[in-house]
């Protein structure tokens, strides 16, 4: 099945400042089935229930809510069908970090909503707090979603605290015009031969663009990081002690050292994901590529709507993994049960493809990545690419999971601070890794 275009703009934040947080302490088949979808009885009696679910971006729950001009499918609309008696509020944060602010601001003393989604780079922060949350654990649901989905959410004592909805397996996308004048290849399979292999390989084509057109090739360094940083399995912090080993780490200091290079050598656009400028550059072709996951694919059409864009199968040094979120449920919440049930019937392999459909928030559901509904998925807007497969190739090739511990998003965000000093000219490589030092030393 193919997805027209429709015009949907949304972002991810690649980084948040620090968040002083004072909380409270207190107590295998090919198509998705629904004999995995949860039967609590909390929303299926006749008692009025109005549960409240917030969100962020886009997760192609509702169009109403999310400003999908054409969503396929109307899930919220299709729980209260389904459920008489239930009444969703549906409310949706503009960005991740003012989801995390609300999220670690209300959850010691109450106010959050019955089901409350929260995005996997801070996730291991509210596991500091998972007494907090409830038990979603129910052996009738095994199988629902990657392993790694699963023991990411699993706390000390066993308990699962949230259940997946997508992850992010990363492809390149680039823009077809802007290749072509370029005089470089514009086929896809042709531009992810020249993309596959390790990071060289994606910097020396972007030296060939740079060269050719005197413009960036990608929009900023930070956006970069992300792809390169995912790729290590303990970038910032010990698994073992969760102390911060950034400083020490070789890894990543070579990351840096690479993409400080490549901003000198005129790569970077310099233009900050999320932003005005970004998205206009976009638009306007100041950059040709930019790291896809899946859920990416739906900012590009919304700000690049009459663009010519195409999608590369292929990811330098093999596969990443970039974003993916889970839903919650606070355990102070007036409709836990019924709440509990909502969440696992939105995360269910069923509902999950139909997330796809929408959004393209690929499925963290087996099942759902399996179904003939995700491998026959094609973008329209991308020169018809079959993006279902593509996802589904991407995410086989993701080998590694990096370790997030509780300073991981404090320490990534310092590491965007660093990259982005030396995109914009206000520091060189050397002061700015000084400055990240120090922004490192007094996280703590």
């Amino acid at each position: 099945m193919s997805l027209s275009r429709r015009k949907t703009t949304f972002g991810f934040a690649a980084g948040a400042a620090t968040l002083a947080i004072a909380l409270a302490g207190c107590g295998s088949s090919s198509e998705p089935t629904s004999s995995n979808t949860a039967t609590a009885g909390g929303g299926s009696g006749d008692e009025p229930v109005t549960l409240t679910l917030a969100t962020f971006n886009q997760f192609g729950y509702s169009a109403d809510s999310e400003g999908g001009a054409d969503y396929a499918y109307d899930l919220i609309a299709e729980y209260e069908e389904l459920h008489p008696n239930v009444t969703i509020v549906y409310n949706v944060a503009d960005t991740s970090n003012t989801a995390r602010e609300n999220f670690f601001t209300k959850l010691g003393p109450g106010g959050l909503a019955d089901v409350e989604a929260i995005e996997v780079d801070w996730l291991p922060e509210a596991m500091q707090y998972s007494d907090m949350l409830a038990d979603l654990t129910n052996a009738d649901l095994d199988g629902n979603w990657l392993d790694w989905k699963v023991q990411a959410a699993t706390d000390a004592d066993g308990r699962l605290i949230a259940y997946g909805t997508d992850i992010g397996p990363e492809a390149i996308c680039y823009n077809v015009d802007a290749f072509e004048e370029a005089g470089l290849p514009t086929d896809p399979t042709e531009v992810a031969a020249a993309i596959d292999g390790d990071w060289s390989k994606f910097f020396d084509l972007g030296a060939q663009y740079t060269e050719a057109t005197g413009k960036g090739f990608y929009e900023e360094n930070a956006a970069v990081l992300q792809g390169m940083i995912g790729q290590l399995e303990a970038p910032y912090e010990d698994p073992a002690t969760d102390e911060i080993v950034a400083l020490d780490n070789p890894e990543v200091k070579a990351v840096y050292d690479e993409l400080t290079a490549a901003s000198e050598a005129g790569l970077s656009a310099g233009l900050q994901q999320w932003g005005d400028d970004w998205a206009a550059g976009m638009a306007n072709g100041d950059y040709a590529v930019t790291l896809c996951p899946a859920w990416f694919l739906g900012v590009i059409e919304g700000n690049a709507p009459e663009g010519n864009w195409d999608i590369a199968n292929a990811f330098p040094n093999g596969g990443g993994n970039w974003g993916g979120s889970y839903l919650t449920v606070p355990a102070s919440g007036a409709n836990v049960e019924a709440a509990t049930e909502f969440a696992a019937w939105l995360t269910a392999p069923e509902q999950q493809a139909k997330a796809f459909e929408n959004v393209g928030a690929f499925p963290s559901s087996p099942d759902a990545a399996a179904s003939d509904a995700v491998q026959s998925y094609t973008r329209e807007f991308f020169n018809d690419a079959p993006a279902g497969e593509i996802y589904a190739e991407r995410a086989a090739a993701v080998t590694v999971s990096p370790y997030k511990g509780s300073h991981y998003f404090q320490v990534n965000d310092a590491m965007v601070n660093a990259l982005r000093r030396v995109d914009e000219g206000t520091m060189n490589a050397a002061d700015s890794w000084a400055q990240f030092e120090a922004d490192v030393q007094a996280i703590g």
